[in-house]
């Protein structure tokens, strides 16, 4: 048992939560989503990317079992700790971190069912309603949105090539926004 909590398992497996973390941090990081999409650079802009991307990868990992089922866990875990953990650098104090962190909990699942139910579908016009009406609820248009919606949809088909046995042993790759 110590052997698990302290060894080498233990740091292996972090290892392979931070390789894949750092992959869907570094998709939803990407400059053109910024630069060109015009997803803003704001703390509610990158927490949105970031949703996405930990989405599209927690969904092609829905019904697996095992070592794979494990991963998905640990990765919602890691995404949601380092949520608080942004919260907390941008100065929000500790009584307002657990309401904050409801708040964002109940963001991510409502936008995860959305896009759920429209990538299934293959629904790229409800994709785009929904990402619209999520990244860039105050604007009346976004065109850029169209775009957002078929690398999500790139991103899906991406996912679903790569084995189980590979994320499971932290090597993901999201397909480039550009």
């Amino acid at each position: 048992m110590f052997q698990r909590l302290f060894g080498r398992e233990r740091q292996l497996n972090r290892a392979i939560t931070d390789a894949l973390y750092g992959q869907i941090v570094a998709a939803a990081r990407q400059e053109i989503l910024y630069s060109q999409w015009n997803v803003p650079d704001t703390p509610l802009g990158r927490f949105e990317m970031l949703s996405l991307a930990m989405f599209l990868l927690q969904n092609r990992l829905v019904g697996e079992t095992g070592p794979a089922a494990d991963v998905a866990q640990v990765l919602i875990d890691e995404f949601f700790t380092d949520v608080d953990h942004s919260l907390r650098e941008l100065g929000i104090s500790d009584v307002g971190v657990p309401k904050r962190m409801k708040k964002l909990a109940k963001m991510y699942y409502g936008r995860t069912a959305t896009y759920a139910d429209a990538l299934e579908r293959g629904d790229r016009e409800a994709l785009v309603a929904a990402l619209a009406r999520n990244v860039r609820p105050d604007e009346g248009e976004w065109p850029e949105a169209e775009s957002l919606a078929a690398y999500a949809f790139r991103v899906k088909e991406g996912l679903a090539a790569q084995p189980s046995g590979d994320i499971c042993a932290g090597r993901l790759s999201f397909p480039a926004a550009a």
